[in-house]
């Protein structure tokens, strides 16, 4: 996708359209259409990442209020929950990815999210860049 360039760049490549055939046309529509739509669909991960991270944030701050030994209802899938009990409430596991799993401690996790939304955030913003 092309970013703002000069003006001479643009008309460049409108005498380039101008000289194209009907199939090199559609190819390069089609082309563009593709780049469109990954571009479309990066924004919609990133919203959706830092989306899931302000949750978890959220929720560790919330899961260090509560007592030890607390109880509590343990999500197994989005729809499946059994009951449990706040055994260690200093320490939480965070997921890092392709199932690794590192344990840190309540103020280390909200940081960790913090930084991983500041990451997405920036990498939104450049996104936004290239689109416009």
């Amino acid at each position: 996708m092309a970013s703002r360039g000069g003006g001479g760049q643009q008309g460049a490549r409108v005498g380039e359209l101008e000289s194209m055939s009907l199939e090199q046309l559609k190819a390069v529509k089609e082309q563009t259409d593709l780049e469109v739509n990954l571009l479309q669909d990066s924004l919609t991960n990133i919203r959706t990442a830092t989306a899931r991270l302000d949750v978890a944030a959220s929720s560790i701050q919330d899961l260090s209020l509560r007592p030890q030994g607390k109880k509590l209802l343990v999500p197994l899938t989005a729809s499946l929950y059994v009951p449990g009990s706040l055994d260690d409430a200093d320490k939480v596991l965070i997921d890092i990815g392709t199932g690794y799993f590192v344990e840190k401690t309540m103020a280390e996790g909200r940081d960790y999210c913090e930084r991983k939304i500041s990451l997405l955030k920036s990498n939104y913003e450049q996104l936004l860049e290239v689109c416009f």
